[in-house]
């Protein structure tokens, strides 16, 4: 198994009465409450964080985009990879990911990997989105379009990397005389690519695609939702003609470890908390705009919202990690939690959010290490091929 560090970089440092005048800490929250020097001290101790997961061991450290809001400071993830990438020495950098139909020129993204690539030589880990619904709200675009965009942005990164320029690309949405990427990606014929998703049916059928055969991540979601939609996946690639392998199957979930139970508990109690019942606070109409999902993938996604938090609030940690949505206890009990689900669900990677919600730096650090250390050897050969593991 491969384990993965992600920030969210969420903006600790919120006044959180704002709910008492606004009723989510996305898009329309006044970006008055963002201090910059405050916010300032925050990039620097997050990219603390990263770094810190890279020395510790941890197969890669992961970013993401999101826009107007308190949750998570990474507008242009871009900037954080690139502080990462020589600050790093061996983890992967996976940016999880840039969303594309909200793009007038995909081919930014394109230059951009490719640098991240050649300057880690080799490291980067290359995500596509097409961005919760709150983001079209925030960029004014239209969530009716968004899988044409994506499906289209996606093509013509993909032959920006692997055809040689310059060629035209005349699309729907897209018009270019000259593709012609400079520098060209550092992995040939491009980066591993991963597809994060909160359970879109329409997702996964494409990520599984026999060529594609992409990454599916699972994000935010019940143990029961990451269980159906892995089989999905699974059950949509025997239909391709192939056998989904345990790499292709990602699991994303906030996770704390210390000494025992009960001291983790204690401590993750109010910063995990006030992650689901303050920073990802919602409306169902900024999650899931008209037009951005089948009405079938839209339940879905619905449901397993609605089980990591609510437009009231008031989601305890108990009920959290009762679900699933939340791994805390001791590195043994933690390491049994995700050996179980491995075993019952059969994912390759996992992804852990060892920073949350208002979570301080200390603790943060802690959690980090302990689970570098108790968790991460335990479960190493854990889902890996029988070959790769006999090499290893």
């Amino acid at each position: 198994m491969k384990f993965f560090f992600m920030h969210l970089m969420p903006y600790a440092d919120l006044d959180l009465t704002y709910s008492e005048k606004y009723d989510s800490a996305w898009v329309t929250l006044p970006n008055s409450y963002y201090d910059p020097k405050k916010g300032a001290a925050l990039y620097n101790r997050y990219l603390d964080e990263l770094e810190y997961a890279d020395e510790v061991g941890f197969d890669g450290v992961c970013v993401n985009e999101h826009h107007s809001n308190a949750y998570g400071l990474m507008p242009i993830p871009g900037v954080i990879a690139g502080a990462l990438a020589r600050r790093t020495k061996r983890a992967k950098i996976a940016v999880l990911g840039r969303a594309l139909p909200l793009l007038n020129n995909p081919l930014t993204v394109a230059e951009e990997y490719a640098m991240l690539d050649n300057i880690t030589g080799g490291r980067l880990i290359a995500g596509f989105v097409r961005g919760i619904g709150a983001e079209y709200h925030s960029w004014g675009s239209n969530p009716a379009i968004s899988h044409e965009r994506f499906h289209e942005a996606h093509d013509l990164i993909l032959r920006s990397w692997t055809e040689t320029g310059p060629f035209p690309f005349e699309g729907k949405h897209y018009h270019f005389n000259y593709v012609n990427v400079w520098p060209r990606v550092y992995q040939q014929p491009h980066p591993p690519i991963w597809i994060p998703s909160q359970g879109s049916r329409e997702t996964i059928e494409w990520a599984s695609d026999a060529s594609r055969r992409y990454t599916y991540l699972q994000t935010f979601s019940p143990v029961a939702a990451l269980k159906k939609y892995m089989e999905m996946y699974k059950e949509q690639a025997e239909r391709n003609g192939y056998t989904a392998t345990p790499q292709q199957l990602g699991w994303s979930v906030p996770t704390y470890v210390a000494e025992t139970d009960e001291q983790a508990y204690r401590e993750a109690k109010p910063h995990i908390e006030t992650m689901v019942n303050k920073f990802l606070r919602m409306r169902p109409e900024m999650l899931l705009p008209p037009g951005y999902s089948s009405v079938e993938s839209m339940k879905g996604m619905l449901l397993a919202k609605k089980a990591v938090a609510s437009t009231s609030g008031g989601k305890t940690i108990d009920e959290l990690i009762k679900s699933g949505i939340f791994l805390c206890g001791s590195a043994a009990t933690v390491r049994d939690q995700i050996l179980h689900y491995q075993k019952e669900i059969g994912f390759g990677t996992f992804i852990s959010l060892m920073q949350f919600g208002t979570l301080p730096h200390e603790l943060t650090l802690k959690s980090t290490r302990t689970f570098a250390q108790h968790v991460i050897p335990a479960l190493r050969d854990v889902g890996e091929p029988a070959a790769e593991t006999a090499a290893a």
